[in-house]
């Protein structure tokens, strides 16, 4: 774990501790980002640096360290945890000062980073989502990437209750948005990659790079074209396919929305092709997505 509190990297567990009247901790002013590590190397990170420090400005974090500095000290942390498959958690606090609402009282915005092993083997087996009875959050809260989790907190736990992975988001005027924690994909009967808009929804990383890599698909002739655009419930369950898409399952087929079952209810063909694009990217993808780490 890195702390700007105590300025250094540490590998003692008992250490890796955030003070109570931090702002992030009392009063969720704080944003953050993940980044994998694959192979001793880190996955996106630039790409996820850019929206970590987009967050912070909508946040109005000032970070303690300008971006190269940051990226030199996430890199740091995981050459010192030794750690080649997991992945990299990072934060962006307003800080430690006391426990009011306002950040005034706060004497610097705070940087923390751990590095989290891989423990288990990835699933990707197809799933049963349902449709959120949780609220949205608002377009100004939901672009950003805030600790204020607690909305997908209770959707995660929602979908759970009802047997299901994920509860799928609409957003206020009643289209398919995203899931707690993931982006949401289609493939129309049309044959066409279709993804919802990014505007009042997380911009998603792997999400994004999925659709860089989907042209390969188009050449290839498995799909007709992508397309990012509103779309409907009835349209996203008529689908031949569905998917989620996030850092954490990387493309996961889903079988069964509420009580619909999607296209023939087992992992279509774009979205196996579309996993292993991203799974050959992760670990073969050129410099711009792969950030060596170099371990002690």
């Amino acid at each position: 774990m890195y702390s700007s509190v105590f300025g250094g990297i540490t590998t003692d567990q008992s250490a890796m501790v955030i003070p109570m009247d931090d702002h992030m901790v009392h009063r969720g002013h704080g944003v953050f980002d993940t980044a994998a590590i694959v192979d001793g190397c880190l996955y996106e990170l630039e790409q996820h640096l850019d929206r970590f420090l987009g967050s912070a400005k909508q946040a109005k974090i000032n970070p303690p360290f300008d971006k190269q500095t940051i990226k030199t000290i996430l890199v740091q942390t995981v050459s010192a945890s030794s750690c080649r498959n997991g992945s990299l958690r990072y934060w962006l606090s307003s800080g430690p000062g006391d426990f009011q609402l306002s950040p005034t009282g706060c004497h610097q915005s705070t940087l923390y980073a751990i590095v989290i092993q891989d423990q288990s083997p990835p699933n990707y087996s197809g799933i049963k989502v349902i449709t959120s009875s949780i609220p949205i959050k608002p377009p100004q809260f939901a672009i950003m990437k805030s600790v204020n989790y607690l909305p997908n907190v209770l959707s995660k736990m929602e979908a759970e209750e009802n047997g299901a992975y994920a509860a799928i988001w609409l957003d206020q005027q009643g289209f398919v948005a995203e899931g707690p924690s993931m982006n949401v994909a289609f493939v129309t009967h049309e044959n066409e990659l279709l993804m919802p808009r990014f505007e009042k929804i997380l911009s998603g990383c792997t999400a994004k790079r999925v659709l860089e890599l989907a042209g390969n698909l188009v050449k290839e002739e498995k799909v007709r074209g992508i397309k990012v655009r509103d779309v409907t419930v009835e349209e996203g369950k008529r689908a031949q396919e569905m998917m989620l898409i996030g850092s954490g399952v990387l493309v996961r087929p889903v079988l069964q929305w509420d009580n619909q079952v999607i296209g023939k209810g087992k992992a279509g063909v774009v979205t196996v092709s579309l996993r292993k694009l991203i799974l050959e990217d992760m670990k073969s993808g050129p410099s711009t997505i792969r950030t060596a780490v170099p371990y002690v």
